[in-house]
């Protein structure tokens, strides 16, 4: 699924961590890497310097610099036998990198939350959130200080345990397009390992606040009967998934409730710690959490667009982003409820 990887890098080491992840989902795809560092003269030089900083000679020779400096990131021991090829392009960063994207007909953007700044380089902060929210392809976002699942087995303290991933759902279709790129993603950088998928669902119990204001109109028997629906849900989704998706991408498929009043902090503590009210327990937690931007909404639901600007800026783990294609949406706001699973996934 993943055959064109797009790594944008502005010359820190931490956005270098994305390389060792990029040739990994490569080798596992047949596929191929380009590496984007995007120039912009106003945000190297600063407004500061004046018109003689950005003659032409100076620009030409920070172009040069950048094209080395991709030219050396593309020999990278961990990108050996990965076809790899870099563009340095200016520019507004987060736009070129979509437009990037678009023109390569990218099927993932890798990219890290943080990198350098300074005047000399753009921080990937930014960026990756605004790429994440408006691309049209999935992205990946290593976090500051976060894992990388690199290897087969990334943590060393659990020999046992293979890549895993937490797909975050709430029972719409719109939030199911999370899980064929976690799918794919868990199995390229788990092989030839089985990885493993984990199916949550957030069961939101209201606040002390909203009870004792009477803003709860919920019983305990709704609640009950609520955890029930998603119980049932998340057992037929991954029987599903096993029969459609286990087999071919080497997959255990597991899944979980939780009951939270937070939707977002119950997602990271599934991820993260591996706490759950229901289901399989995740031992020792997951190495990548999983969502849409977009999911249901109202009273009984969660909107997962304000979810995942959430977690992005709390989580530690490597967060997959995933925009609905357009045909999901547009199906989704002509009809009067959200949309339900009717078939077998596939």
């Amino acid at each position: 699924m993943f055959r064109r990887i797009l790594v944008p890098l502005d010359g820190s080491a931490r956005a270098e961590q994305a390389l060792p992840i990029a040739a990994r989902i490569a080798r596992a795809s047949g596929g191929s890497v380009m590496l984007l560092h995007v120039f912009t003269a106003t945000r190297a030089f600063g407004p500061s310097l004046g018109q003689a900083a950005l003659q032409h000679e100076v620009i030409d020779a920070a172009l040069a610099d950048a094209t080395t400096y991709l030219s050396q990131a593309a020999q990278a021991h961990s990108l050996a036998g990965v076809e790899t090829k870099g563009a340095v392009l200016s520019g507004p960063e987060a736009l070129t990198i979509l437009a990037t994207a678009k023109e390569q007909q990218s099927d993932l953007i890798l990219i890290a939350s943080h990198g350098a700044t300074g005047f000399k380089r753009w921080a990937l902060g930014s960026v990756a959130q605004q790429v994440a929210r408006e691309s049209p392809v999935p992205v990946l976002v290593l976090r500051e200080n976060g894992t990388v699942p690199s290897s087969a087995y990334p943590d060393k303290t659990r020999p046992l345990h293979t890549v895993a991933a937490v797909v975050a759902l709430d029972g719409s279709a719109l939030a199911e397009a999370a899980i064929l790129p976690a799918a794919h993603l868990v199995a390229a950088l788990a092989a030839p390992a089985p990885g493993s998928l984990h199916l949550t669902r957030v069961v939101q119990r209201p606040s002390v606040d909203a009870i004792l204001s009477g803003r709860e109109h919920m019983g305990p028997q709704q609640r009950d009967q609520t955890s029930s629906e998603a119980i049932a849900y998340l057992c037929q989704l991954a029987d599903d998934l096993h029969a459609s998706l286990g087999g071919a991408l080497n997959l255990a498929i597991t899944w979980s409730i939780a009951r939270d009043t937070n939707v977002a902090n119950a997602l990271i503590k599934v991820a993260e710690q591996g706490r759950v009210d229901g289901g399989t327990c995740i031992f020792g937690g997951c190495d990548i959490l999983a969502l849409a931007t977009h999911g249901r909404s109202g009273l009984q639901r969660w909107a997962l667009g304000s979810v995942t600007e959430h977690i992005l800026g709390r989580t530690k783990l490597p967060l997959l982003i995933v925009r609905p294609q357009q045909e999901q949406l547009t199906l989704a706001s002509a009809t009067s409820e959200p949309v339900e699973r009717e078939a077998e996934v596939g």
